[in-house]
């Protein structure tokens, strides 16, 4: 008798959920033709197969690549349901909050066909600095010193009220305080932006930039909005605030767009790095194939590493905190050229790290060329800058006098899961959380599934279901 052998490697089992009704459902992460897929079966809706990395040895490398977990220091909800239906944070997650955001405003200035938030010009609505204040003190409550929390919408900037909540966030211990915008505000007022350089240092834009060529533009944000972040860069130039491009990607429409992004970035003053996010389906967006329109961490990854003229696949390193989801690669950047640091840093250094030290041992050579590195010799009162203040998982650096956080560029692909690709196992591991307007704190990636507006009453019927099977 002959054996027939399945065409595939099975690699792990895990949790996922069935992506049209949103059940829990066991999946197998599998390896077939040099690809890594999740398939997995729903009793009412059958079989899904889902590709979630090209690279297979990258993707082997993120399941080598972590470190112990880092626990909030409170609780927000007790194990009931299981993951991820007791979202708040509770005891079973296996991360701490490296980056929070707090939505302060529903309403934008622009109404985006790819928002996450289905935020638009009609939606009228703004919290109060009383429910804004909860929800920081939420955070705080949380971390302690949060590492970094990101002030959100809609469109945060054209809140009634938008420099006080700049001025009560920044009484609170947070280390580093982000505005997540499109900029058009930025763009078009000099003197808001003058006011905005007042809350440095430690204070951040996060300026939605996600191409050059105005159809690709007007498909991702319904306008062309090529002159609005030519302005928006001028202004933050001039008063040299800190700032990282946000580029949403879609496969086929602007990912060949990376290299020229990067290049743009490091010739701006104000610029400290770019973010790609690969488009996620949630929220407005209606028309996804997961077959067609999935860009997976490790293919963003490989077209940095093919386009930018900076980077090699050493540079590239999964974020030991979520390395599923998080790839990040480090650079030092001098007069619009880049030379890249993350290679020359010992990986097991980033493992054996604690939460606010990761200990490197000085290389002599560097110290005279570019950075301190491998030093531990760092001070509040120094002005050195440190890596660790964006992302609370990465190296501690001292730089010399010459050197400021001005030279720092970095890049960060963040890949946000649907339900398309959700992987239980993973979404433990998230570290980039959203704070609910009722203070719980929750995963970015099960919020926009579950936790937006109206998706919650998905998410009651569910429990009720379990509810029901469980008497």
């Amino acid at each position: 008798m002959t054996t027939k052998n399945r065409p595939y490697l099975f690699y792990e089992l895990t949790n996922s959920i069935c992506s049209k009704c949103l059940k829990k459902v066991e999946a197998k992460v599998i390896i077939e033709n040099d690809r890594v897929y999740l398939s997995k079966y729903c009793f009412e809706h059958g079989r899904e197969k889902v590709l979630i990395s090209t690279d297979v040895e990258y993707f082997k490398r993120c399941r080598e690549f972590i470190k112990p977990a880092e626990m909030p220091l409170h609780w927000n909800t007790p194990i009931r349901y299981g993951c991820p239906y007791d979202c708040g944070l509770c005891p079973d997650h296996e991360q701490h909050s490296c980056l929070t955001i707090v939505e302060i405003i529903d309403q934008c200035n622009l109404k985006c066909p790819i928002c996450y938030a289905d935020s638009s010009p009609e939606k009228k609505l703004w919290r109060s600095l009383e429910e804004i204040e909860r929800m920081l003190d939420a955070v705080v409550r949380n971390e302690g010193e949060p590492d970094i929390v990101q002030i959100s919408g809609g469109e945060p900037t054209i809140h009634p009220q938008f420099f006080e909540i700049l001025d009560m966030a920044k009484t609170k211990p947070i280390k580093h305080l982000m505005i997540n915008t499109n900029g058009i505000r930025i763009a078009q007022d000099r003197e808001f932006v003058r006011r905005l350089a007042e809350y440095k240092p430690g204070f951040e834009i996060y300026l939605q930039f996600d191409s050059f060529d105005k159809s690709t533009l007007q498909e991702l944000r319904g306008a062309d909005l090529r002159q609005i972040r030519n302005k928006a860069i001028e202004h933050l130039n001039e008063f040299n605030i800190s700032t990282t491009l946000v580029v949403t990607l879609k496969k086929g429409l602007n990912d060949h767009e990376i290299g020229e992004i990067i290049q743009y970035g490091l010739k701006q003053r104000a610029v400290r790095g770019v973010t790609f996010q690969p488009i996620q389906a949630a929220g407005r967006l209606e028309e996804f194939d997961p077959s067609k329109d999935r860009l997976t961490l490790s293919e963003v990854r490989q077209q940095i590493i093919d386009q930018s003229g900076v980077f090699q696949a050493e540079d590239i390193i999964p974020v030991p905190c979520h390395p599923d989801a998080l790839a990040m690669g480090y650079a030092l950047k001098m007069g619009g050229e880049a030379v890249p640091l993350t290679g020359m840093i010992d990986p097991q250094i980033l493992l054996e790290g604690g939460r606010n030290t990761i200990v490197f041992e000085q290389d002599q050579d560097l110290k005279k060329q570019i950075f301190e590195l491998f030093s531990t010799a760092h001070s509040p009162e120094s002005s050195a800058l440190s890596l660790k203040s964006l992302l609370c998982c990465l190296p501690l650096v001292q730089v010399p006098e010459t050197v400021s956080y001005d030279n720092v560029f970095r890049v960060i692909i963040m890949q946000f899961m649907d339900p398309y690709h959700f992987d239980v196992r993973s979404v433990k591991k998230s570290c980039v959380h959203i704070v609910h307007p009722d203070g719980r704190i929750i995963p970015f990636d099960t919020y926009n599934i579950f936790y937006r507006g109206e998706l919650e009453n998905r998410l009651k019927e569910l429990k009720a279901e379990m509810e029901g099977v469980n008497r």
